[in-house]
């Protein structure tokens, strides 16, 4: 059976989430005394599996405000079918066996040559097809598009900046836009995972990338984004659950 839902905020927390306490699930706020769980970062599927594990808790959490907008979908499995089919496989196997056992086997005898062996012997040659990964730095400027500048340091704080996930983000000048951050690609990938983060700002997109550009391991690229691409994460002080059919 599939249960759908979708999610809201009825009052967004004003509480900054990078001053918490992190623990597994996302950090700990001193002021409200609860978990507050990061879903900002977690896919459709997981957050409907771990909304529907914990309909019945009162759940604190960071959500992307693109997620408000979303219906989430959960397969929950019936029990009594489960156990209905298991039976009934049961059931059939059972029978099959008494069937079998009714039956005296007939013996066979299939009389068949040897078939011919043939040695070849020589050197083994083999092409070994590899994408190897090389850690390379890329160093550039992050820039907004329509103003060809820095983002703005009230607006974005704590501006962060990686690549293909790095666990490592590089922080970005505000006055410059630079950055300059180590990362692992393929050396035949044709793109790049570029994510940015601030305080109450998320943006994971692909970007092109061609490794000849690359010179001595050094990618010198800016990144121009859109201001309105980046998502605004709110901080909930309690999510509410619309069932819908």
């Amino acid at each position: 059976m599939k249960k759908k839902f979708t999610l809201e905020i009825a009052t967004p927390c004003s509480e900054n989430f990078d001053k918490m306490i992190p623990n597994s699930q996302g950090s700990f706020c001193n002021s409200c005394m609860k978990n507050v769980i990061d879903l900002s970062k977690r896919t459709n599927s997981e957050v409907a599996k771990f909304i529907y594990e914990n309909k019945d808790a009162t759940i604190c959490a960071r959500l992307k405000t693109t997620q408000l907008e979303e219906e989430f979908v959960y397969n929950e499995t019936s029990k009594i079918n489960t156990l209905k089919y298991a039976t009934i496989a049961a059931s059939v196997l059972l029978a099959s066996n008494l069937a079998a056992q009714e039956k005296e086997p007939i013996k066979t005898e299939i009389s068949c040559s040897k078939p011919n062996v043939y040695t070849v012997v020589g050197k083994v040659a083999y092409n070994q097809i590899q994408n190897e990964e090389v850690l390379i730095i890329i160093t550039g400027k992050l820039l907004e598009a329509k103003t060809n500048k820095p983002f703005d340091r009230k607006t974005y704080s704590n501006l962060m900046i990686a690549f293909n996930g790095s666990q490592n983000p590089a922080k970005v000048n505000y006055k410059t836009g630079e950055f300059s951050i180590e990362s692992k690609v393929l050396k035949k990938s044709k793109t790049l995972m570029v994510t940015i983060t601030a305080n109450d700002y998320y943006l994971s997109k692909e970007i092109s990338f061609d490794m000849k550009s690359a010179k001595n391991n050094i990618l010198m690229k800016n990144i121009i984004i859109g201001s309105e691409e980046l998502n605004r994460i709110y901080i909930a002080g309690g999510l509410g659950i619309n069932y819908t059919r």
